[in-house]
């Protein structure tokens, strides 16, 4: 069949027809601002992209081997090391003690409120919802948010500071489906 297809079209429409879905895969694969979009994890909650590379810190439930919730530890975070070979790779003891780590507290049975080790003064919130999924809310403008990604614009600073500019919540409105795009200063 492809003997055919290739009689009766010119090379020229085979290399267009190829381009078009290989534009159609970068699309699906970057966001807008060109950094990767972490796909292929059911157990995704949200996930964290910083301006001095590509690489994302990826927040997902930590379920314990008889498929229960680890209610001591219910989110696992991990990176995606983009810049590399795009591995996944456990955060080191620094990164997940002063940096990107969460403490969880349970509030009850499949509620934990959610704090990031290196800003306490924000809480969000691990639920499950009526579908029986569990979600990540954040709170913007007293309004709830289901929380998909963080972004930071950074600037400079050091290593234990860094100078973060803008932080970029985005998700979804839960009553509306409604993508919500949130810019916070610390």
């Amino acid at each position: 069949m492809m003997k055919r297809y290739c009689k009766k079209n010119s090379a020229k429409q085979i290399i267009a027809l190829l381009l078009v879905v290989l534009a159609f895969n970068i699309k699906t694969v970057y966001g807008q601002d060109g950094f990767p979009i972490p796909t292929g994890n059911a157990n995704q909650l949200f996930y964290i992209q910083r301006t001095p590379n590509k690489n994302t810190i990826v927040y997902e439930l930590n379920f314990k081997q008889d498929g229960t919730l680890d209610e001591e530890e219910p989110i696992h975070v991990v990176w995606i090391r983009y810049t590399e070979q795009g591995q996944r790779a456990e955060l080191n003891y620094i990164q997940r003690k002063f940096a990107y780590g969460v403490k969880a507290k349970q509030l009850s049975k499949d509620k934990y409120e959610i704090r990031f080790v290196s800003y306490k003064k924000y809480p969000l919130y691990l639920s499950k919802a009526s579908d029986n999924k569990y979600y990540v809310f954040a709170t913007v403008n007293q309004k709830q948010m289901v929380l998909k990604r963080v972004f930071l614009k950074i600037n400079g600073g050091s290593f234990w500071l860094p100078n973060v500019e803008d932080v970029e919540l985005k998700g979804t409105d839960p009553a509306t489906g409604k993508e919500v795009i949130e810019h916070m200063k610390v």
